[in-house]
C-alpha cells in the first residue's frame, strides 16, 4: 500500500486512498467515469478532473440526477463511480438507488462520501446514520464500509472489478492504518483482527480501530475479547457472526443508527440461530450538532465506552 496524506500524525483520510486508487484504475480502465453533484472537492476528485476532464460528469447539487446518469453510463458501457455525500446520495436519491440501481441490476459504484458524523458541526441533516439501515434492504446491492485507508484500496478496487452495483462508504474522519498479520480482503468476508474467546466486539468503518484499543483495555483485565471487522454489510458474512457467538456474547459497534444497521444484520442472525445477549452500540436517533469527536465521547463510541459495555454484556452471558 502506497502511504496516504496524513491528516494528522498517524491518522488517514481515507478519501485520500479512495481518490488515488480511482486514479490508478481509470489509467488501466478507460470506461472508468466518475459523476458527482457538486462534491469534486469533498470527493478529492481534482486530480481526477485534471486528468480526464471529459470522463467527470458534474450535474450539480441534483443527488436523484447523479444515481441517474451513472445508470445511463454503465447502460453505455461505461464504469460509472457516482461520488457524492453519504447524507445527500442515500437519502434524497433512495428512489433513484432503488429502482436504477438495484432492481435494475446495472453496474454502478455508488461512494458515499463524509459519511457517519463526520459533518459534525453541520448537524442533522448531514449526519449520514441511517444509510446503512437504509441500503442494506436493497439485497443484490453490495455494501462495504472500509475501516482504514489500506481496506478502502482495497474496496474501491474489488468494487471495479465486480459486474453489479456497490456502495462504498467513505469517511473523512482521520483513523490510523490497522495492523494486520495477515492482509487480505474479499467481499463478503469479515476480518479477525484480535483473538478472544469471552466476547466478540463486531465494528466496521470507523470504529474498528476503537474496538481494537477496547480490546486491549479489556486485555489488560484478564478479558479476553475477539475483534471483528465487519466491512460487508452486505453480503454478510454469516459463518462469522455465528462464530463470533461462540464467545457468549457480542457487542456491535457502528458509527451509525443503532436500528437496522450492523448491529440489527448482527442480531437479526443470532437471534434465529444461537441467541446470545447482543449490545448494539452507535446512536440512538438524531444526534445533536457537535463535532465528530464530540459526538463519539458523547454516545460513548470511543475505547473506553466499548470496554464498558463489553463488561456490561459479559455480565448477562448465561
Amino acid at each position: 500500500m502506497s502511504a496516504a496524506a496524513p491528516a494528522q500524525a498517524g491518522l488517514f483520510d481515507c478519501r485520500d486512498s479512495f481518490a488515488r486508487t480511482i486514479e490508478a484504475l481509470a489509467e488501466a480502465d478507460p470506461r472508468i467515469v466518475t459523476v458527482v453533484s457538486d462534491s469534486v472537492g469533498s470527493s478529492k476528485l481534482g486530480g481526477f478532473r485534471k486528468k480526464w476532464p471529459d470522463r467527470m460528469v458534474n450535474v450539480g447539487i441534483a443527488e436523484q440526477t447523479v444515481v441517474a446518469v451513472g445508470a445511463g453510463l454503465a447502460n453505455g458501457g461505461k464504469v460509472p463511480f457516482v461520488s457524492a455525500a453519504s447524507c445527500f446520495l442515500t437519502a434524497r436519491a433512495l428512489e433513484q438507488i432503488k429502482a436504477d440501481i438495484a432492481y435494475s441490476n446495472v453496474n454502478v459504484k455508488l461512494i458515499g462520501q463524509s459519511s457517519g458524523v463526520a459533518y459534525g458541526e453541520l448537524g442533522p441533516t448531514h449526519h449520514s446514520i441511517e444509510d446503512m439501515a437504509w441500503l442494506r434492504l436493497l439485497n443484490n446491492l453490495t455494501v462495504i464500509v472500509p475501516a482504514d485507508p489500506w481496506q478502502t484500496e482495497q474496496a474501491i478496487r474489488a468494487a471495479a472489478a465486480m459486474n453489479g452495483p456497490v456502495f462504498v462508504r467513505v469517511s473523512r474522519m482521520p483513523v490510523p492504518a490497522l495492523e494486520r498479520s495477515d492482509a487480505s480482503f474479499e467481499i463478503g468476508k469479515a476480518e479477525t483482527l484480535v483473538q478472544g474467546d469471552d466476547i466478540t466486539i463486531i465494528a466496521n468503518g470507523t470504529m474498528v480501530h476503537r474496538a481494537v484499543a477496547a480490546a486491549k483495555i479489556l486485555a489488560g483485565e484478564g478479558i479476553s475479547a475477539r475483534v471483528v471487522n465487519m466491512a460487508t454489510i452486505n453480503p454478510l458474512d454469516e459463518a462469522a457472526i455465528l462464530a463470533a457467538a461462540d464467545a457468549g456474547a457480542i457487542v456491535t459497534v457502528e458509527e451509525g443508527s443503532v436500528r437496522g444497521g450492523l448491529g440489527g444484520a448482527v442480531s437479526e442472525l443470532v437471534t434465529a440461530n444461537t441467541p446470545v445477549p447482543v449490545r448494539i452500540m452507535g446512536f440512538p436517533g438524531f444526534v445533536p450538532t457537535g463535532s465528530a469527536d464530540w459526538l463519539m465521547d458523547h454516545f460513548g463510541l470511543t475505547a473506553t465506552g466499548i470496554a464498558d459495555a463489553a463488561r456490561q454484556t459479559i455480565a448477562r452471558k448465561r
